[in-house]
């Protein structure tokens, strides 16, 4: 962060902790419960809201002084909506069985409040630098949240990370299915109310090492 203005660095170091988009501002949770299964889905979905937010905070903040006020919501969307689109063509020639695997999830992420809400609080109002670095720390703040819940629902659930098998050793090889003793797979954490509770976890942690966090 030497490069940047104390003001330029909080913008991307407040979201990561004091000021996270799920965990504190308690936006983006639905993708929380929709990719978290699996490591390698969240750690793409959080690169792709990334690159939403990021550069629709700059395009936003360069045409801030020419977008009538009635229809900012609507050029907001048209902008979202283009990238999103970037991101889906992207992932469909590079990585299509992982596009396959986010199937609509991908086309949701411009329903994503963290989005919205970072074009409409901040892109309106702030240099395109600035907004760039504010679309960067929100989105990793939501990222990193999703690959925390993500790394523990699939390796107490499926006992692998990154599809590669962690917990359990195979007694005849990977095709008899069977490991020895020590390790059973916890389908539970596959299941999306699994994902609330380590996202709840995760709150509960960050407050008790942060009391400014607690509400009255």
């Amino acid at each position: 962060m030497g490069l940047l203005s104390k003001k330029d660095a909080k913008l991307v170091k407040d979201p990561l902790a004091d000021n996270n988009p799920i965990t504190v501002q308690v936006l983006g949770i639905c993708s929380a419960l929709a990719v978290t299964a699996e490591l390698k889905a969240a750690i793409v979905m959080a690169i792709s809201v990334m690159f939403v937010v990021a550069m629709g905070n700059v395009v936003i903040s360069l045409m801030r002084n020419i977008i009538p006020s009635k229809i900012r919501i609507i050029v907001q969307l048209i902008i979202a909506a283009a990238l999103v689109i970037i991101v889906d063509q992207v992932l469909k020639a590079f990585a299509y069985g992982l596009s396959k695997q986010l199937s609509v999830f991908v086309g949701l992420i411009i329903t994503n409040c963290i989005i919205m809400g970072r074009f409409e609080a901040f892109a309106l109002g702030n240099s395109p630098w600035r907004s760039f670095l504010d679309g960067i720390g929100n989105a990793a703040g939501y990222g990193i949240i999703l690959v925390i819940v993500a790394f523990f629902r699939e390796l107490l659930g499926s006992g692998t990370l990154l599809g590669f098998k962690v917990l359990g050793n195979p007694i005849a090889g990977e095709k008899t299915g069977l490991y020895k003793l020590g390790y059973e797979n916890n389908g539970f954490m596959l299941l999306a109310p699994m994902a609330l509770i380590v996202v709840g976890i995760i709150i509960w942690v960050q407050r008790s090492r942060n009391k400014d966090l607690i509400e009255d």
